[in-house]
């Protein structure tokens, strides 16, 4: 791969990242005060919103395989571009908050089709010694998406909401059409194939890093939900303050993916995998017991190097664990799903509770509280994976 050109399918599948999940999902994330104070929803309503998204995302992963099975990939990838700008369109128009949460949904279906269909759409055309690289970057694409929210909103908020709305669906369906021509001409349909019994680790190791996968979706979703609402109703630092942080997010999701593989190439998967448990343990729940500038900065750029940079941690996880190609891609399916499922149930458990009248830092504490869980199970698996099966002690 040229360091000079970004190869034109890369370019298409880190602008669907980019409008698929850094703008469809984390643009609504410093939206949130602003409707609040505007009327548009109640607190507990934006937070549904914010839920909404996340279901979508969860249906949107499931239904992926079945929406590129007639003709590929290509078309879908397409179309859900395209439904995630007009969601933002939609949302300009606020008929009711139903209407928006209806919108919202379908952003997050965008989204969590994306997630499956566009990197895998992208790599096979890149040499092999270089798709370490070409995944960082289409990943990287939600980072952008996010510091490209945390910049733009609070300016296009001088001129109203609808306005702000309407900008997003303008700049997703520019990079849209950016990345349309650029996906390859004939990938093959996506067959559901039966996996082979070959070559598999005992299925409680694949069951418990899904579910790991899912606490890890859960431990994010405070930062990714609720991190600009703290900062500017929470603490009442105003709209800038939290665009601040939102931008550092973006930063560090844009460097995660790249930082996490070659600390993955240099320590193994399993070892970066336990010690990311560890670092987001703490930085999510800092902010449920400091609130300082420096420290909200801290958080805010750790978490959000974390939220795409896990992906490659986990998907290199799996692929140690699974020699069988059509195996390995059934057991990244299922975990795809059960982080989708963690996040929508995160979402709408600490939006009831934060609707309920409980604080920002309680919905810290338990996101940091399903870290360490998830570390400890993978410390417990690991003990009985190696006593049972000691080939695995390896992998």
């Amino acid at each position: 791969m040229s360091s000079a050109a970004l190869p034109r399918p890369i370019l298409s599948a880190l602008c669907a990242s980019l409008v698929g999940i850094g703008l469809a999902r984390f643009a609504y994330t410093p939206l949130i005060p602003p409707l609040i104070a505007a009327g548009w929803l109640t607190p507990g309503g934006a937070a549904q919103l914010g839920a909404a998204n996340l279901a979508g995302y969860l249906a949107g992963a499931l239904s992926a395989r079945r929406l590129a099975a007639p003709a590929g990939p290509v078309p879908p990838l397409r179309g859900m571009m395209l439904l995630a700008a007009v969601a933002f369109l939609a949302c300009a128009v606020p008929l009711s908050p139903l209407w928006l949460l209806a919108w919202r949904f379908a952003a997050g279906l965008a989204g969590g089709a994306i997630m499956v269909l566009a990197a895998p759409a992208a790599l096979p055309l890149v040499e092999p010694a270089h798709r370490g690289r070409a995944g960082g970057l289409i990943f990287a694409g939600v980072g952008l998406g996010i510091a490209a929210s945390g910049t733009l909103v609070p300016l296009l908020l001088q001129a109203g909401l609808a306005a702000t709305w309407a900008g997003l669906g303008v700049l997703a369906l520019a990079l849209t059409a950016l990345g349309w021509g650029g996906w390859p001409q004939a990938v093959a349909p996506i067959a559901v194939e039966a996996a082979s019994p070959a070559a598999r680790p005992p299925a409680a190791v694949l069951a418990g890093l899904t579910v790991e996968y899912a606490l890890n979706a859960v431990g994010l979703v405070p930062h990714m939900v609720f991190l600009v609402d703290f900062v500017v109703r929470g603490l009442g630092r105003g709209l800038a303050a939290g665009a601040v942080d939102w931008v550092l997010f973006g930063l560090g999701a844009v460097a995660g993916p790249v930082l996490l593989g070659r600390l993955a190439d240099r320590v193994g998967f399993r070892a970066a995998l336990r010690l990311a448990f560890l670092v987001q343990a703490a930085a999510v729940g800092l902010p449920a017991v400091a609130n300082g500038s420096v420290v909200l900065a801290a958080s805010s750029l750790i978490v959000g190097a974390f939220v795409p940079g896990i992906v490659p941690l986990v998907l290199g996880r799996v692929q140690a664990l699974v020699a069988d190609p059509v195996a390995r891609d059934a057991a990244w399916r299922r975990a795809t799903v059960g982080f989708a499922v963690g996040q929508a149930a995160a979402a709408y458990g600490f939006s009831a509770l934060f609707a309920g009248g409980f604080g920002h830092a309680l919905l810290f504490a338990l996101g940091a509280a399903a870290l360490v869980l998830a570390f400890v199970l993978d410390l417990a698996l690991d003990r009985v994976s190696r006593r049972d099966h000691p080939a695995l002690a390896v992998r």
